[in-house]
């Protein structure tokens, strides 16, 4: 059984295997011992703190093969972005040049630096490793999160965004960044990704331009990547425009890949997500008419989700689970259970 809970202390080592797996482009979780740990270290105080509003809490999950022990992939939210460290994104706009005189006008397009994000809940840190990118485990790792915003939904910000990774090459370069790196920030992009990942963005104010650029100036390949995600990149964008994310032009500011946002109260998962009685059975064998669930407690510091199929309609206020179901979520008679159909 796969189970989704709150990462610990002693999940380092596979989480330092999956920073190294996830390559360039994955800014959220550098090589770097120290930040790693802290982290950790972070994701255990946020789940184990009282909350009424969110501030700089992170939490990060993974998913365990229960069977095994072994721990394959992960996720996290940021609560409300930019709290501590600036939280930069360029915003792609429209410039309108007219001439009665000599009757020609024009719509140029450009891309603004700004912090417009500032308090939003994140969505990041997705990553499943290859040998268990099958069957409905990618869609378990990236929806669970909605299960926290709807248990919980005081300590997430309004607005839900999430950065999609932008377009680059094995090694990689991104066209994007290509352009900004000869005429402004002078350094790679691997670098630059690894120091916005440690927090390290004082370059950024420093260096990147300060006045509205004007795409039709860029090269024509820099032009062609903005907006558009990394081929690895589009399965977790499909998902996320199924539960209503839209793109509303803003990009990273250095590989140009869209951000997508949706209102914490309009995603579908969130408001479709239901709360059942639970009813513990000896057994539950699955019949071929039941249906797929994510399942997951409605405790913090102790959360726990899985995906499973139940026997429930669109009326039930309860639902029979397994002996075994109810331990891997650490869950009792009586009590109540989260779910969201697939």
């Amino acid at each position: 059984m796969l189970i989704i809970r709150p990462i610990r202390q002693s999940d380092y080592a596979v989480l330092h295997t999956i920073a190294v797996e996830s390559g360039h482009g994955f800014t959220s979780l550098p090589v770097n011992d120290e930040l790693l740990a802290a982290r950790i270290a972070r994701s255990e105080q946020s789940f184990a703190k009282a909350v009424s509003h969110p501030a700089n809490e992170g939490y990060l999950l993974v998913l365990e093969d229960s069977d095994t022990g072994e721990v394959v992939g992960t996720c996290g939210i940021e609560a409300a972005v930019g709290q501590t460290d600036a939280f930069y994104h360029y915003r792609l706009g429209t410039e309108v040049y007219y001439s009665s005189q000599i009757g020609v006008r024009n719509e140029v397009e450009t891309l603004t630096l700004c912090h417009d994000y500032t308090g939003s809940a994140e969505l990041c840190t997705l990553f499943l490793r290859q040998n268990y990118r099958k069957g409905l485990n990618g869609r378990l790792l990236s929806r669970v999160r909605f299960m926290l915003l709807a248990q919980f939904p005081e300590r997430f910000g309004e607005t839900v965004i999430a950065e999609m990774r932008g377009i680059s090459d094995e090694q990689g370069n991104s066209p994007f960044y290509g352009w900004l790196q000869q005429h402004f920030l002078g350094i790679e992009f691997a670098q630059a990704d690894y120091l916005s990942g440690l927090g390290q963005k004082a370059f950024m104010a420093e260096m990147m331009p300060r006045s509205p650029v004007y795409v039709c100036l860029l090269p024509e390949v820099a032009q062609r990547v903005i907006g558009e995600v990394h081929t690895n990149t589009r399965p977790a964008l499909s998902m996320l425009q199924a539960e209503g994310f839209r793109w509303r032009n803003y990009i990273d500011i250095f590989d140009a890949g869209p951000t997508v946002e949706c209102p914490r109260e309009d995603i579908r998962s969130v408001k479709e997500s239901r709360l059942l009685t639970v009813n513990i059975v000896p057994s539950s064998p699955a019949s071929d008419s039941d249906n797929p669930f994510i399942v997951a407690n409605t405790r913090l510091a102790d959360f726990r989700a899985t995906l499973t199929k139940l026997n429930i309609t669109d009326d039930s206020t309860s639902v029979n689970i397994s002996s075994e179901l109810a331990a891997a979520l650490l869950l009792k008679n009586g009590e109540q259970l989260r779910v969201i159909a697939i």
